[in-house]
């Protein structure tokens, strides 16, 4: 092949490269909220510009995103700071459900958590009082668990010298919790949650909280996000509150399985094929962490008869690269 083709070839393929780089999806802490056979992407920002805030993205297969039609601005945003809302800056980690006709948005901003209703998956999400779900301290990362008997729970991460995931039973008539009911979930007892790429005090982040057969099981992510080894793994228990018990297998998201580092922080979602997902972040590159990545990786569910629990592990070789569409 003469060296002026080869070049050509190379040359197109870098161009090719640039080209998808340019179109991924900058979104960390993200989480996939799935309706009418459509999947719809929203998570931290960062430094995508425009307005402080939420916006939707909307995809029908995973791949290839774009501001949903029904936005009322170019940027598909749901929530933004100071209509309505609490919280002046760092606006983190939501998450969306529904319940009896009304849409929720649960997130952080100004390391409180707070939550936002409307009653339109695409928003605008507002507070009828604008301020914070408990307001006696920091905490971040909420997500919003109902249970089968239809009591809500709120789990989130305080701080005590390190990151620590806590859980309460949530109002969401008053959009506050029950304090008497507050109790911490677990320490750092593993090795993965505490390698020596970053040093930090304790992190465990990210929750996400399911029920199946009667068991409960938290999805979380461990180490600082700025370290190459931050991953997810996940816990069992027969109750909101715990015990919990980590999975031996831990962790289920490494840079060791799906290639990439820092991969973390995200949400587990059932696709429109009934596939389960988790949807996550990951850093930038090998040198630099921000503005961080997102990406979406299935999840492999498997029935262990023996423990009476299910299983969990995901496809490594079958990361999905999400992109914004071609305008």
């Amino acid at each position: 092949m003469k060296p002026i083709l080869i070049y050509s070839i190379l040359l197109l393929s870098a161009m090719q490269v640039s080209a998808q780089l340019k179109r991924e999806i900058f979104f960390a802490d993200v989480t996939i909220y799935v309706s009418g056979g459509k999947y719809y992407l929203t998570g931290s920002r960062g430094g995508n510009g425009g307005p402080q805030g939420f916006s939707f993205l909307e995809s029908k297969d995973l791949k290839t995103w774009a501001v949903p039609a029904e936005s009322k601005d170019s940027l598909g945003m749901i929530l933004t700071k100071g209509d309505q809302t609490f919280g002046t800056k760092g606006f983190w980690a939501p998450q969306i459900f529904k319940d009896n006709g009304t849409y929720y948005i649960t997130y952080t901003a100004d390391e409180q958590t707070a939550l936002a209703e409307s009653k339109s998956l695409f928003g605008p999400y507002r507070q009828k009082e604008v301020g914070p779900i408990d307001g006696s301290e920091k905490n971040i990362d909420s997500y919003i668990f109902k249970d089968t008997d239809d009591k809500y729970y709120l789990y989130c991460v305080r701080f005590n010298k390190g990151n620590y995931l806590y859980v309460a039973e949530f109002d969401l008539k008053t959009g506050k919790i029950k304090p008497q009911t507050l109790k911490r979930c677990f320490a750092q007892t593993e090795p993965w949650e505490a390698t020596p790429n970053y040093d930090s005090a304790p992190i465990m982040e990210g929750p996400t909280v399911i029920k199946l057969k009667n068991k409960y099981y938290m999805f979380y992510s461990a180490n600082h996000f700025q370290n190459i080894d931050y991953a997810i793994g996940y816990a069992v228990a027969d109750s909101p509150y715990g015990p919990w018990v980590k999975y031996k297998n831990n962790p289920i998201i490494h840079r060791s399985i799906v290639g990439e580092n820092g991969s973390g922080h995200g949400d587990l979602f059932e696709g429109t094929d009934k596939q389960l997902y988790y949807v996550y972040h990951i850093h930038n590159s090998s040198d630099k962490v921000s503005p961080r990545r997102t990406r979406i990786v299935p999840v492999v569910k498997q029935w262990d008869r023996k423990a009476g629990v299910y299983t969990f592990s995901v496809k490594g070789k079958e990361v999905i690269v999400p992109v914004l569409a071609e305008q």
